[in-house]
């Protein structure tokens, strides 16, 4: 069967979500800990002297999702590998042809695993840095604002948790310059490192059985990056660019076929192929049996840009979700979950014009608070915020 990063998803949201209830554990610390005592005179002094409190408080945080994180991005990464190797004995097994015993593939899913587990861990210390700085600044906000007669100490206190509830924890950047948040980055890498994980075992399984050839999708909604590759055939070793080549037919010997090469499979992903959303897979080529691919399947009605529009709204209900986690007073917090609610309402609209798949799992926050179920216990990362 066909491979792509798409069929890893599911993987990637069991270790974005730990870094989301992390998100939120610190957001609702800092909150909690501001709004204590706000209306005292001492308020400020107060503060500052707890602030080793939230900062142990905030370590707990990191130390719990530390310890959840490495095992599960082993095990997700493991389990992605797994599916592609699984993904190409299946479709050399209905082409007929014979494939070798599956190699464990250990060292690779170590590998790409340990390279995972330092670009996540990477952000632990941006958390508690992000944590102390808005801890301070709202301190330092909210206490010289009445003396300026701008606003009250908690109208003041609240414009500035609405920013860091709005933000969440930030300063990622990605190669090519783009700023993310910790969640949405976290969620970025892993895809992206699931969806390698997946497609090295297929081609790694391909190259095995002899197939040196892939043949890429047409799928829907498709992205300006992926769109040159779409339907071609890609070499998996070798030099990149286009070119036309004779290979033996995969069934007739001694017969060649004249075959055109759009370049290397490196070449195309280099470009954006199989990026984190890619919808797009790839599958084996044989010389003189494989057919061009069909029309596109009309899955949906939608655009490329109407998809990213519908990520767009998401976004909004998670940022929403976010700032009432944040919210010290109740008429902030029953705004921001109107506001929830109206770009869900715009998510329903645009489905049901467009026919494109609603994710409700893209709509989740997993609130530290929301008590934890028989079937999934809480995390260390969500009792530490308790």
């Amino acid at each position: 069967m066909p491979v792509s990063p798409d069929m890893a998803e599911d993987l990637a949201s069991a270790v974005s979500a730990l870094y989301e209830q992390a998100e939120l554990a610190v957001i609702e610390k800092v909150t909690r800990a501001l709004a204590q005592g706000l209306d005292s005179p001492l308020w400020a002094d107060l503060k500052l002297r707890a602030i080793g409190s939230l900062r142990t408080a905030i370590e707990n945080i990191i130390a719990a999702l530390q310890a959840n994180a490495v095992g599960t991005v082993h095990q997700a990464v493991a389990e992605a590998y797994n599916r592609g190797q699984q993904a190409a004995v299946a479709e050399l097994g209905a082409l007929s042809v014979a494939a070798p015993a599956i190699p464990p593939g250990t060292h690779a899913v170590d590998r790409l695993a340990s390279a995972l587990v330092r670009e996540t861990g990477a952000t632990h210390t941006r958390i508690l840095r992000t944590g102390m700085d808005v801890y301070r600044q709202v301190v330092a906000e909210a206490s010289s604002a009445p003396l300026l007669g701008a606003s009250t100490r908690r109208e003041a206190a609240e414009r500035a948790l609405a920013k860091f509830a709005d933000r969440g924890v930030t300063g990622f950047i990605d190669r090519s310059g783009r700023a993310w948040n910790l969640t949405s980055y976290t969620e970025m890498a892993t895809r992206s490192a699931l969806g390698r994980a997946a497609v090295q075992a297929h081609t790694e399984r391909l190259a095995s059985a002899g197939i040196d050839l892939v043949v890429v999708s047409d799928a829907p909604e498709e992205c300006p990056r992926c769109e040159p590759w779409e339907g071609k055939i890609l070499r998996l070793t070798g030099p990149s660019g286009p070119d036309t080549v004779e290979v033996e037919h995969a069934t007739e010997d001694d017969r060649m076929v004249r075959v055109r090469v759009a370049g290397s499979l490196p070449e195309a992903r280099a470009a954006g192929l199989f990026h984190p959303n890619c919808r797009h897979s790839q599958s084996a080529y044989l010389p003189g049996l494989t057919r061009p691919a069909g029309p596109k399947a009309d899955r949906t009605r939608a655009t490329y840009e109407q998809s990213q529009q519908q990520r767009y709204f998401e976004r909004q209900v998670r940022a929403w979700k976010r700032r009432a986690a944040g919210s010290i007073d109740d008429a902030d917090r029953t705004k921001a979950n109107a506001k929830v609610r109206a770009y869900q309402g715009r998510i329903r609209e645009l489905v049901a014009d467009t026919g494109l798949p609603r994710k409700s799992r893209r709509e989740q926050i997993d609130t530290p608070a929301r008590p934890a179920t028989a079937e999934r216990p809480a995390s260390p990362a969500r009792r530490a915020v308790r």
